[in-house]
């Protein structure tokens, strides 16, 4: 028996099978946990690609976060499906292409407001609109809500808005845990280290931190290899960490620490 059975589990932003996300849901499955994987868009067919790639049956749940509409039908879907949540994984984000490594005085305020909006603010609304739903977990601690971010206490290369975005991200996980501790739902933070996936591949200068991260990391760090990020998101969700929230989780050699 895996330490996440009979868990009831929503990830998002499953769109390759190289993505963080992608490695949480098959890790989770591995650990006896069922799951719904929600897609928006375009990336829907890609998120329907890698439900069957993980042998997950359900339909994919459509779930644009900035449509008002969209979120509540999803909500719906989800409990006709589940009928409670134990654990959430947001695994969302984007910036235009003028927010990342154009420096942070030329992008216009339209852009920098979509990022913040996908990768930020969206966490809040996923959390407060399937907050019914995790309230019902049956898990032995509560529900657990785990966001996916990046070292936000420093201003990397070419990361820019990004970085921003993830630092909004940070505060306002803990603004959440804050209002929905009482609810029996534990909010953290995942921070991982540079992984190679299509997403990180289309972060200018991305090779920068491939080339340096090891450097500074005491135990090493290897980009192709998300399997102890993979590991620590399982645990997170699981009891195991039932009396973590409001928590920034680093997984990446312990880099974010040195000098």
């Amino acid at each position: 028996m895996g330490i996440l059975s009979g868990h009831r589990i929503l990830v998002t932003g499953v769109l390759t099978d190289d993505s963080l996300a992608y490695g949480i849901a098959q890790r989770s499955i591995e650990e006896g946990a069922e799951i719904l994987l929600s897609g928006a868009g375009r990336g829907m067919s890609l998120t329907r690609r890698m439900a069957k790639r993980l042998g997950v049956t359900t339909d994919v749940i459509a779930l644009d976060v900035t449509d008002e509409a969209e979120v509540a039908e999803s909500v719906n879907a989800v409990e006709a499906e589940f009928g409670r949540l134990d654990g959430l994984v947001h695994a969302i984000g984007y910036a235009p292409e003028s927010a990342l490594g154009h420096g942070m005085l030329k992008t216009p305020f339209a852009d920098v407001a979509t990022a913040f909006h996908i990768s930020t603010y969206s966490l809040a609304t996923l959390v407060g609109a399937f907050r019914p739903l995790l309230q019902r977990s049956t898990a032995h601690g509560g529900a657990s809500v785990i966001g996916l971010d990046f070292d936000a206490t420093r201003a990397y290369p070419m990361y820019d808005w990004m970085g921003v975005a993830k630092a909004g991200l940070e505060s306002l996980s803990r603004y959440i845990a804050k209002e929905v501790g009482p609810d029996h739902i534990r909010v953290n933070l995942l921070a991982a280290g540079p992984i190679r996936t299509m997403a990180a591949r289309s972060i200018p200068g991305f090779a920068q931190f491939e080339d340096s991260w090891s450097d500074r990391a005491p135990l090493g760090w290897d980009v192709r290899d998300a399997s102890a990020v993979h590991d620590t998101a399982v645990a997170m969700l699981s009891p195991l960490m039932r009396g973590t929230t409001a928590s920034i989780v680093y997984v990446d050699g312990g880099a974010h620490a040195m000098g």
